[in-house]
């Protein structure tokens, strides 16, 4: 009997991987919850930041685009670089396309991935199966990769939680728990201020703390957008149409400068259409720094350096950390022991080659573990266009 793959997640990037490696023939066992981040750790009435051409799932057969699932939920087609996607539209398109072209998916969790004797790959499920695979494709997403920093663990002991007085914007699905309290949201990016635009909108009072030089700031909207640049998924500029489609060198680029695009590009960067409610109904308060956090009796204080030199106490009902993902293979602890310690490493990160097999012959990665190789562009759903067929033919032709 034929080996399956293995494709562990059911996310945009494991469901697209899915689809192309189904195209081909090859036996995949895809295992996770459907759309799971975008389901349970999105606040509720968020919009996506991408426009409806940068948000389909790259699919071999036609029919499967964010505009075909409109059309078959009966809903007004998202198609213009104007038209806003909500997530709940996201998330039905999302396991209308698993439905369609994923339709075994396994819904388990994947406990342990260890080399086998013959060079394939032995997985074990939470359901108590032990099965063997010729291949493994990890698309986790961003499962387990919440990052806070070290200058907030100090309110965080037994690490961030809702309940706690410091939790990561990846915790939180509603915010009406926030009613009538002072909230502090730490961050620039999109999610620190839409998150704040919600809490906000719910009745909190909130104040964003943006570090470092990472003054809150907004995109342009589409029809603002440079008109002698060429196009791309995140605007008109000649860099960010060489990263979205032409990823093929990234991985040639010196190590630092990798990590520093992947950090720097498309971020931190408030959508243009949430400009107006954010700017109404949240306060801003750039600080170089914050020094630390502690919870003396059970609410948080910060202490922030100023821009001017200064040192300033802040304190609220709670903090939400909107810091972001950090790519860390000592944090994927399904991969045993012997597989993490062969993995070549960057900063983290797993080293990738071409059609994105690690330093583990059989042994894949796609989506936000791909970006210190492939770029800016795997932080995003539009990356499965690149990723997904060249995952798919190089699986293929080493294990054909």
């Amino acid at each position: 009997m034929t080996r399956p793959v293995a494709v562990i997640g059911a996310g945009p990037f494991g469901l697209s991987t899915a689809a192309h490696l189904r195209a081909r023939g090859i036996p995949v066992r895809v295992f996770g919850d459907p759309m799971v981040s975008w389901r349970d750790h999105m606040p509720e009435g968020m919009l996506l930041k991408s426009t409806p051409a940068a948000s389909n799932f790259d699919c071999p057969q036609p029919g499967h685009t964010l505009a075909d699932y409109c059309d078959a939920a009966g809903i007004r087609r998202l198609v213009a670089d104007e038209d806003i996607i909500p997530a709940e539209t996201f998330i039905g398109y999302g396991e209308w396309f698993q439905q369609r072209l994923v339709p075994g998916l396994e819904q388990v969790r994947v406990v342990a991935v260890d080399r086998d004797k013959s060079g394939g790959f032995e997985l074990k499920l939470d359901s108590g199966e032990t099965f063997t695979a010729r291949a493994v494709v990890v698309a986790t997403g961003l499962s387990g990769l919440a990052h806070l920093p070290a200058e907030l663990k100090g309110a965080a002991a037994d690490g961030p939680a809702p309940t706690s007085p410091v939790s990561h914007s990846s915790q939180h699905h509603g915010l009406g728990r926030f009613e009538g309290k002072e909230l502090i949201v730490i961050g620039a990016g999109q999610s620190a201020l839409e998150t704040a635009a919600l809490a906000a909108e719910a009745g909190a009072r909130v104040r964003v703390i943006a570090r470092g030089r990472g003054r809150v700031a907004f995109g342009a909207p589409p029809w603002d957008q440079p008109k002698l640049r060429p196009e791309s998924p995140f605007g008109n500029a000649w860099s960010l149409w060489a990263l979205s489609y032409y990823p093929h060198p990234y991985r040639y680029l010196p190590e630092a400068t990798r990590h520093y695009l992947v950090r720097r590009v498309l971020g931190p960067l408030g959508a243009w259409w949430l400009r107006e409610r954010f700017e109404t109904a949240v306060q801003v308060q750039d600080v170089e720094r914050v020094v630390a956090a502690e919870a003396p009796d059970g609410s948080p204080v910060l202490t922030v350096r100023t821009h001017g030199g200064r040192t300033e106490r802040l304190g609220a009902d709670h903090v939400i950390a909107a810091t972001g993902y950090r790519v860390d293979i000592a944090a994927m602890d399904f991969l045993g022991h012997e597989l993490r310690t062969r993995l070549a490493v960057s900063r983290g990160t797993p080293k990738l080659g071409p059609g994105y097999v690690s330093s583990v012959p059989g042994l894949y990665f796609t989506g936000l573990p791909a970006a210190s190789s492939y770029g800016p562009v795997m932080r995003f759903v539009c990356g499965t266009e690149f990723a997904s067929p060249r995952l798919a033919k190089h699986l293929a032709a080493a294990h054909g």
